[in-house]
């Protein structure tokens, strides 16, 4: 067992690169890379008793309560890969989350280690999400900017059509940011009040925004 687990939460915003961002950073932390998502899926597929309390608010078509969505990542946070850790990626979403977490940390003698806020400018995330395209017959991504077939609308492997989902457009990826902006501002200035944010341009290339989060925790 680690004698000093590190606690790191990885925040940003819709399409700044958090998933990408958090496989590299587990890896180099060696930390387990706890995702909010990929809790509910499990929670949901294998039918537990959270997953079940959870589904039943999802099929109403109503937000999770927090106590749901806390107890998941306490649950997974009690699981023996986490003594040395983790790094949480998408989990905490709002205050009462972060609250809720840093009880339950406390109350272990622990605590979050820091913070790494990736910011990208809203336009250029609209323009990272809006511009995205999928091959219809064998799901290839394109970007009409970054990553763009050789022939407008045609799939480079098998010619197939390009289409825009129906979450990439840009009313959606808006209303995503407002969402995400409404929840989230206060938590960053939580954490930053607290000393332990470190904000991270993420508007630079991949490798370079690794090379930034590497430096903000080396200290930890």
């Amino acid at each position: 067992m680690a004698t000093n687990p590190k606690f790191v939460i990885l925040l940003g915003p819709p399409a700044a690169g958090k998933g990408t961002q958090a496989t590299r950073l587990s890896e180099h932390l060696q930390l387990p890379h706890v995702a909010s998502g990929d809790l509910f899926r499990y929670n949901l597929k294998n039918q537990t008793e959270l997953g079940r309390k959870a589904k039943a608010y999802m099929d109403q078509g109503v937000l999770v309560p927090d106590d749901i969505t806390i107890a998941m990542v306490l649950d997974r946070l009690s699981q023996p890969d986490c003594t040395v850790g983790a790094l949480l990626d998408g989990f905490p979403r709002t205050l009462a989350q972060a609250e809720a977490l840093d009880k339950a940390l406390a109350e272990k003698g622990l605590a979050i280690n820091g913070v790494l806020n990736i910011s990208v400018p809203d336009e250029e995330l609209i323009e990272r999400v809006t511009g995205r395209r999928l091959c219809r017959t064998c799901g290839e991504p394109y970007h009409i900017k970054f990553n763009p077939p050789k022939r407008a609308g045609i799939c480079d492997k098998d010619g197939g059509e390009l289409y825009q989902r129906d979450d990439d457009t840009e009313a959606t990826v808006r209303n995503r940011l407002r969402v995400y902006w409404e929840q989230t501002s206060p938590l960053i200035g939580y954490y930053r009040d607290k000393g332990i944010l470190v904000d991270i341009d993420g508007a630079q290339s991949i490798d370079a925004v690794t090379e930034a989060l590497k430096a903000a925790v080396a200290g930890l």
